[in-house]
């Protein structure tokens, strides 16, 4: 089994127990770092009907984000990501954009979106998967050609600290000691969550990432940080 394989076997059997546990260990603040990009990124977007792309969708918590900040605009989703286990959960949480065929699922990976035509897509998310995705330039390679001229990618994601603050060290005790911990607990699954800091120091600072996005034809029109730099916002288009 290859390191791909293994990491969507993980996030299967903690499918059930995610995002309780996702809950308590942010204590729910990544809820609002995705509605802040689902805010923004919409209103970068002026077209009334929108196709939304969201990679590595998980149980479907960015999906129901977006439809929250629609306002007047017309959405079309597309849930893709590689676990079953997700998708059964994100399936039963997007129960009435699916009946209403407003939303389709999809079990598939990032780095090849075959499902999703050429520049088919206004705007295509993943919120913390992309440190996940083995082959990131072939992911970024896809998210280019399914957008549209001038769609959106939107990336929230941890990414590595080229200077560590106090706050830097401080978060890090807390996902190296305390989170693999109660995860573990929650989920019953301790190696998963210890997975999750060893992602983040072996991913990409926000320069590097930025270097990847825009060799892959995308310029980069809006970088956040929230929370002290904890979590990072990429919006960029597609020139």
């Amino acid at each position: 089994m290859d390191k791909q394989e293994k990491i969507i076997e993980m996030f299967n059997s903690i499918a059930p127990s995610y995002d309780r546990a996702n809950r308590i260990l942010s204590l729910g603040i990544d809820i609002a770092w995705r509605k802040d990009a689902c805010k923004k990124a919409l209103s970068m977007q002026q077209n009334k009907h929108l196709k939304i792309a969201d990679i590595a969708c998980g149980t479907g918590d960015m999906i129901l984000h977006w439809e929250q900040y629609k306002d007047t605009k017309e959405i079309e989703y597309f849930g893709i990501d590689p676990s079953k286990g997700m998708l059964e959960v994100a399936k039963e949480k997007l129960k009435d954009l699916l009946e209403n065929n407003r939303a389709k699922i999809f079990i598939g990976q990032a780095q090849n979106l075959e499902m999703l035509e050429d520049e088919s897509m206004d705007i295509v998310s993943i919120a913390y998967g992309i440190r996940n995705v083995v082959g990131l330039d072939e992911a970024l390679s896809e998210f280019a050609r399914v957008l549209k001229p001038q769609g959106l990618l939107v990336i929230l994601e941890f990414t590595k600290k080229e200077q560590k603050g106090l706050m830097d060290k401080m978060m890090g005790f807390y996902t190296k000691k305390i989170l693999p911990f109660i995860g573990g607990i929650i989920s019953r699954n301790y190696k998963a969550y210890a997975y999750l800091p060893d992602s983040i120091d072996g991913f990409l600072s926000n320069k590097d990432l930025i270097e990847k996005i825009e060799n892959n034809g995308l310029k980069i029109k809006m970088l956040k940080s929230y929370s002290a730099n904890i979590s990072t916002l990429f919006i960029a288009t597609k020139e």
